[in-house]
């Protein structure tokens, strides 16, 4: 069974996604928390596997709850929503332990899948739409300290290695790499676990983070 906890400021909200997520055989439901502080109460308490979490409540929102969490309740990961899916809470939510985040409006099979995926300990994040946040709310370096060489990175980074790495900070999905490269998916899974060792990275969410942080991709600015 997978323990979920679910947090929203919207009863109507919390009730849906119960609604959802209940009748599936391998989902229970614990508890439901109305704000931040509640939800990291709860959780305490439930220890849930999963907790989906609201980004925007009050008392204590749920950024700051997903930070207390991954303090107090690290078993318990959070897969973060949000109503808009270009919202500077998403990067931040990441930055402080999330192992996810979707928009209000995705289907109830998205919102079960990816249960199932931050279950597992992956991220849920599209890599397009990841990329599409942190191009547009993570701060680019000056480009005078932008790294030119495998030297300047961190934690002796292989070539290979920096060359995987930039191309998931640029939207590509693990079968996307391999194509790119022309080597197997098994072999890019074991390139990144490598690469997240040496950054110091849980998950692909905070690698590409990392890569805009450091200037390792150009951060793209888009016109209207």
């Amino acid at each position: 069974m997978i323990r979920v906890l679910i947090a929203d400021d919207q009863p109507l909200v919390r009730r849906g996604l119960a609604l959802i997520l209940s009748p599936d055989p391998d989902v229970e439901v614990v508890g439901e928390a109305g704000d931040g502080a509640e939800a990291v109460d709860l959780a305490a308490r439930l220890r849930p596997e999963v907790v989906v979490m609201d980004i925007r409540m009050p008392v204590l929102d749920g950024v700051r709850a997903t930070a207390e969490l991954a303090r107090v309740c690290p078993e318990s990961r959070v897969l973060a929503l949000s109503t808009f899916d270009m919202d500077e809470y998403v990067v931040a939510a990441l930055r402080a332990g999330a192992h996810g985040f979707l928009p209000k409006d995705v289907s109830p099979e998205e919102l079960m899948a990816a249960v199932r995926t931050v279950h597992t300990g992956e991220a849920v994040v599209a890599p397009r739409l990841l990329t599409r946040l942190i191009s547009t709310y993570v701060r680019a370096p000056d480009p005078r300290s932008r790294p030119t060489d495998t030297a300047a990175l961190p934690d002796g980074l292989t070539p290979r290695e920096l060359e995987i790495w930039r191309l998931l900070a640029r939207g590509l999905d693990n079968a996307e790499v391999a194509r790119d490269l022309d080597i197997s998916v098994s072999t890019v899974k074991n390139h990144i676990t490598g690469i997240f060792g040496k950054l110091g990275v849980r998950d692909r969410a905070q690698a590409v983070i990392a890569a805009y942080e450091r200037g390792l991709v150009e951060v793209e600015r888009r016109t209207t």
